[in-house]
């Protein structure tokens, strides 16, 4: 098939930006959507131009680096599919796509579709982890959880953080992915040590890193490539307000 490229192009965090036309030819439907950017780039850089950037890299969605906005859809049509598992028969002979990067002020493009996530990471490294020692690996494994709460935290625990849910949603809100990663403890009994002390500072990183609040559209958990549920959200929400009546210098001690 031959198809109409308009792709965001932007030089640097600083450049203003602008969508340029290409023209994919010759694009068999078995081949990925990252496969046939890859063939593009060959054919801009046999011309001597600066091919696309983009982000990839285990292109078999698991790490979320694929962060592209399809047709204004983050990942693209297919429900459920990342855009390195997204497939080039999902379009028609003759289409246009419009391709952009993530759109959040907390996101900020580094060049043309490549956005800078560390915000993300920063959230993570506010309260995305477990001190409480509980010896070697078969000694973890022996404590008691009920399989209902088992597989509730390993589903949060399934979000690959690429930042679908933000690109989702009209307010740019991060709260499906803070939700989840708040869940994925706060469910097991490894993780209430920190439990109050979690909640308040990641959902504060979240907010100090400018990401806006929840709309309830729906949007994040419909665009999701891994189906992170919403009432995540509601749960990070009891997790937060709970741990507010309770005074700070206890909560942090």
């Amino acid at each position: 098939m031959n198809l109409t490229l308009k792709v965001w192009r932007q030089t640097n965090i600083n450049d203003k930006g602008q969508f340029v036309t290409y023209q994919a030819k010759d694009i068999a439907d078995d081949m990925s959507f990252l496969e046939m950017l890859d063939i593009v780039n060959d054919d801009l850089t046999r011309k001597g131009e600066d091919p696309i950037y983009f982000d990839h890299d285990c292109r078999e969605g698991i790490c979320g680096m694929c962060s592209l906005v399809i047709n204004g859809r983050p990942h693209g049509p297919e429900y459920g599919t990342t855009t390195c598992q997204l497939h080039m028969r999902s379009f028609h002979d003759g289409q246009t796509i419009v391709i952009e990067p993530w759109r959040a002020a907390a996101f900020p493009v580094l060049k043309d579709l490549a956005v800078d996530r560390t915000s993300f990471e920063r959230i993570q490294q506010a309260g995305g982890y477990v001190n409480v020692n509980t010896g070697g690996v078969p000694d973890a494994n022996a404590i008691a959880i009920p399989k209902r709460i088992a597989d509730e935290a390993f589903e949060s625990a399934t979000c690959i953080g690429c930042g679908a849910c933000v690109a989702a949603c009209k307010n740019a809100s991060a709260m499906l992915f803070v939700s989840a990663k708040i869940s994925q403890f706060a469910l097991l009994p490894q993780g209430q040590t920190e439990r109050y002390e979690r909640a308040q500072s990641m959902v504060d990183q979240m907010d100090a890193e400018g990401f806006g609040n929840c709309t309830n559209t729906g949007a994040c958990e419909a665009e999701c490539p891994v189906g992170i549920k919403m009432t995540n959200i509601a749960r990070m929400n009891r997790e937060y307000f709970t741990a507010k009546l309770f005074r700070e210098e206890d909560v942090h001690n």
